[in-house]
């Protein structure tokens, strides 16, 4: 496994990517309401990342070996859908909803990764729970991140809170290593064991993203190729940030003014957390 050490120039670059695609989260968040569609949503992101940020959404014409080109700007994943939900005109969003938006901007050639979940107007509580817990998770991911420390350490945390609370974890998709490109070594797994997986360097930069289903973890393929879906249709949450290995713990790159405050889960870990 080849696991590319960033130059303090490269992460100078990823920096600024990952804050505009926080960014664009931030621009759509207004519009995220009873009555849009997926593809308005899209549209209005692509607008925004092209004409606003002079970005490149990374998604659009993204054909990985095997697949189609994705034909949006951004994945927007509803209700069961688990992640890469295409955007379409005729998935209006309704009042109970819960989405996942999911943006990677290229800047200067570098990739800006991240994703949050919206909730349309009120839901259930257990919708509500599984988008908090999923937050979490996330989080408890990115607090055991400092040199030295394992990637198993990070599946395992993830793991560990997400069925501790009565949810799944999604296996067959990952985090990733990032950077000029879109998706790099090393592979983030959101299960596993303490001390397990390669170990943790300054330079490093990569994905965390758990994708947590409320019901059993199996899930599925629509036949657009993209798709994913919980296969009991229950619902699935994800959040993603993009993170940086320093040498004294973790910088979050995927923060900006509308971005959500750290959970409370993860206070103990905060002297290694910047910012």
């Amino acid at each position: 496994m080849s696991v590319t050490i960033k130059t303090p120039e490269e992460i100078e670059k990823m920096r600024i990517a990952g804050r505009l695609g926080s960014e664009v989260l931030d621009y759509i968040t207004p519009f995220v309401k009873a009555g849009v569609s997926t593809g308005e949503i899209d549209r209005l992101c692509h607008e925004y990342m092209v004409n606003v940020q002079g970005c490149i959404p990374a998604p659009l014409n993204y054909a990985p070996p095997g697949y189609t080109p994705y034909p949006k700007s951004i994945c927007t994943s509803v209700n069961h859908q688990v992640c890469h939900g295409v955007p379409n005109e005729k998935v209006i969003l309704k009042k109970g909803d819960i989405v996942n938006l999911d943006i990677t901007v290229i800047k200067d050639g570098y990739h800006g990764d991240t994703s949050r979940m919206f909730i349309v107007g009120e839901t259930s509580i257990r919708a509500k729970r599984l988008c908090q817990i999923t937050y979490e998770c996330m989080w408890l991911g990115i607090a055991q991140v400092k040199p030295g420390a394992h990637l198993g350490d990070i599946g395992a945390a993830i793991q560990k809170h997400a069925e501790g609370n009565g949810f799944s974890v999604v296996r067959e998709f990952c985090g990733h290593g990032i950077g000029a490109n879109f998706h790099e070594e090393p592979q983030v797994l959101h299960y596993g064991k303490p001390g397990t997986g390669i170990e943790l360097k300054p330079g490093m930069i990569f994905t965390i993203e758990p994708m947590i289903n409320a019901g059993k973890a199996a899930i599925s393929e629509l036949p657009d190729g993209w798709t994913i879906v919980t296969r009991d249709r229950s619902l699935s949450a994800q959040w993603e940030h993009m993170v940086l290995v320093t040498e004294t713990g973790v910088e979050v790159l995927t923060l900006s003014a509308g971005s959500p405050p750290r959970p409370d889960v993860v206070a103990p870990y905060s002297a290694q957390i910047k910012p």
